[in-house]
């Protein structure tokens, strides 16, 4: 799972609106994916829950 990649729309807490970004990734402690990336917009970190690794 190298460099995977999530390319989709993530829910901006700080705007208060879905964009559409890139993000990478991940395994969470728990043991689900979620993919992490940045709003374009603000700048503010981005997480999104994919489901169970």
């Amino acid at each position: 799972m190298a460099d995977e990649t999530y390319k989709g729309e993530f829910y901006c807490v700080k705007c208060k609106e879905k964009r559409e970004t890139e993000g990478n990734v991940v395994v969470s402690e728990s043991g689900r994916k979620m993919a992490k990336g940045i709003c374009p917009v603000c700048g503010t970190k981005l997480n999104r829950i994919l489901g169970k690794a």
